[in-house]
């Protein structure tokens, strides 16, 4: 005898795409971490590296 227990056949067919949502949703969140990162870096290199040669006294 078998048994089965609590979840049915459509709650285990919709986990995986929940999974997936939340992958998705990660990665998506990681690159605007990444491309937000990226600009406050160049950023700063061009602060650091800007001197103004008007001003040469």
């Amino acid at each position: 005898m078998v048994l089965t227990v609590g979840l049915s056949s459509t709650t285990m067919a919709s986990h995986p795409r929940r999974r997936h949502r939340r992958r998705k949703r990660c990665l998506l969140v990681l690159k605007r971490l990444k491309t937000r990162c990226y600009i406050l870096r160049r950023c700063i290199f061009m602060l650091l590296c800007w001197h103004d040669d008007a001003v040469s006294d």
